[in-house]
């Protein structure tokens, strides 16, 4: 099944809007008790690589029409900001490549200067930031997670197929220098990469940047077997504390990640993983994609439409019903697995499309 035709079977039945001002107002908790307080943003499915766990290499992307606009995605993140929600992430595919994106960028920063919102954070491939970071820092973000999963530039270009290494190292340096707080992403890849992680630790600590290794999720075909890229963190974990002491630390971003402190390398280090310890318990995310499908846990399918939503009238009140109906619905966990007996992704859609 395509991205498109696996977005458009995604349904929603709204009634009419409630009379009650006041409870468009209050926050999101969901049927667990849990309070909605961050929102990742998916503005674009189109990359400007092709890495091997997340997209095909010949992807059909989202026509136009799809698409929420700038001003539409604004309006969706103003209706979040209004429920209570701190810390937005904007994603992708790849957010910056995404025609006038800083129109968004400056639009929500303007919401950080202002205090309704706590963070506006971005996740990127560092392709563009050469070009976009002193832009990000004076529209108000102050943090960013770069994906980097090697130091080697043929294996960086065999990951992504289309990236370049020396690109994205000057985006670093040039991040770093307009006053840009980083954190690297890598996705633990079985023969690929794993050699490579206690290196990339401490060249990361070494720039005075964390760190965060994530297991390979099961989301979209990727003209291959992900049963032979998954490496369990538990395993990598435990192969770092034969050579590093790793304190557990309570320090949080908002994310699923678990961090602990090397005193050895004088950083932090992130573990998610979504398949040998899942983050459940203390879920406070939702995800938008760039259709304006709100899901409501990134390994369900159960999803709401809130681009009907939008278009189909100026007022928020049936945007704030559609939210609400969402948050009712957010299950307890995800059903991510990776299993040989199984060949098909547990999620037909791509990353690119839900927001990395």
């Amino acid at each position: 099944m395509d991205q498109q035709t696996d977005q458009s079977r995604l349904k929603v039945t709204v009634s009419p809007p409630s009379s009650n001002a006041a409870s468009a107002r209050d926050a999101l908790v969901d049927p667990f008790g849990r309070t909605v307080s961050y929102l990742r943003v998916s503005v674009t499915d189109r990359c400007d690589f092709r890495c091997v766990y997340c997209m095909a290499e010949n992807m059909t992307f989202l026509p136009k029409s799809e698409v929420l606009s700038l001003e539409e995605l604004e309006r969706v993140c103003g209706a979040f900001i209004d429920r209570g929600v701190k810390k937005i992430r904007l994603t992708g595919g790849e957010p910056l490549v995404r025609r006038d994106i800083l129109t968004l960028i400056r639009a929500l920063g303007a919401k950080v200067k202002s205090g309704a919102l706590e963070e506006l954070t971005l996740t990127t491939n560092g392709s563009q930031l050469s070009r976009f970071a002193e832009d990000l820092a004076e529209a108000g973000v102050k943090r960013i997670n770069v994906s980097i999963d090697t130091l080697d530039a043929d294996k960086f270009l065999e990951i992504t197929r289309w990236g370049k290494l020396d690109k994205v190292l000057d985006g670093v340096r040039a991040a770093q220098a307009a006053g840009l707080r980083i954190k690297i992403n890598a996705v633990a890849l079985k023969g690929v990469n794993e050699h490579e992680i206690p290196g990339m630790i401490e060249w990361a600590h070494g720039e005075g940047m964390d760190m965060t290794l994530i297991e390979t999720m099961p989301l979209g075909d990727i003209d291959g077997d992900r049963t032979d890229q998954y490496l369990p963190l538990s395993l990598v974990r435990r192969q770092l504390e034969d050579r590093w002491t790793l304190q557990d630390t309570d320090y949080n971003t908002g994310g699923p990640a678990r961090y602990v402190t090397i005193p050895e390398t004088g950083g932090r280090l992130g573990f998610i993983t979504p398949l040998t310890h899942n983050f459940c318990e203390s879920c406070n995310r939702v995800r938008l994609t760039c259709t304006g499908t709100l899901f409501m846990c990134l390994g369900q399918e159960d999803a709401a439409d809130l681009r009907s939503a939008v278009r189909a009238s100026a007022s928020d009140d049936l945007l704030h019903q559609t939210i609400d109906e969402a948050i009712g619905r957010k299950p307890k966990g995800h059903d991510f697995v990776i299993d040989r007996r199984q060949s098909k992704p547990a999620l037909s859609r791509h990353m690119s499309v839900t927001g990395g």
